[in-house]
């Protein structure tokens, strides 16, 4: 059971991990790969809607995705993307990158070498990385305009979508301290975090949400 406390505190960290921007079109849309395709479904719906001319999707492989993705994030998304109906002229496949600093220098990287001119990105992402995909594109790539997108839905809504309440609160506490850590690392610009939103993370974390803390003195943006 989660305690009343404990949801609170969990509602306190997905509003902050959300930035709560306007979407309005952009030179290009970068699809963040994980193992939730509801991040390339976003990524069509945003083109359909004429909010960026060019899809990239970016992402390998990880543990979490290897066996329900073994062609890659990226791949599988553009799958996805071509099934719902965008033209293969309109995507873009970024194959390598294995963490979100890696996505953002791969795609860029991967932009410039066709030419791309890109002075703004609607970076799509999970409805819980959208702050720390912000802070890592402004680091990686400072000179555009970074618009942070997901898939509009409740916390109720992506609990019931994961089905383990646990692992959806330890993955809001684990992105809150790549937050916190990664700026000091060089990943990611620094963000102020209002004291509610700290207190409600060391309550969740004296309470055990703790599975996706980092434990190593070697951190992946």
């Amino acid at each position: 059971m989660i305690s009343a406390q404990a949801w609170a505190d969990t509602q306190r960290l997905w509003d902050y991990h959300q930035m709560g921007h306007t979407v309005r079109p952009c030179s290009v849309a970068i699809g963040l790969g994980s193992h939730d395709l509801g991040v390339a479904d976003t990524a069509v719906a945003l083109y359909k809607r004429g909010m960026a001319p060019l899809l990239v999707f970016t992402g390998a492989t990880s543990p979490t995705t290897r066996e329900r993705m073994p062609r890659g994030e990226a791949v599988h998304y553009r799958e996805r993307a071509l099934e719902l109906g965008v033209p293969p002229s309109a995507v873009l496949v970024e194959p390598r990158a294995r963490n979100t600093g890696e996505n953002i220098r791969f795609s860029r990287a991967l932009l410039e070498g066709v030419r791309v001119d890109v002075s703004s990105v609607l970076l799509i992402s999970k409805p819980y990385e959208e702050r720390r995909a912000y802070a890592t594109a402004r680091k990686a790539w400072s000179e555009v305009e970074i618009i942070s997108a997901s898939t509009p839905m409740t916390l109720d809504e992506y609990v019931d979508s994961i089905q383990d309440v646990r692992l959806v609160i330890d993955m809001l506490v684990g992105s809150l301290q790549r937050l916190l850590l990664y700026p000091d690392q060089g990943f990611m610009i620094a963000q102020s975090v209002p004291d509610d939103v700290m207190a409600a993370y060391e309550r969740l974390c004296r309470e055990g949400f703790t599975s996706r803390l980092l434990t190593t003195d070697k951190p992946s943006p």
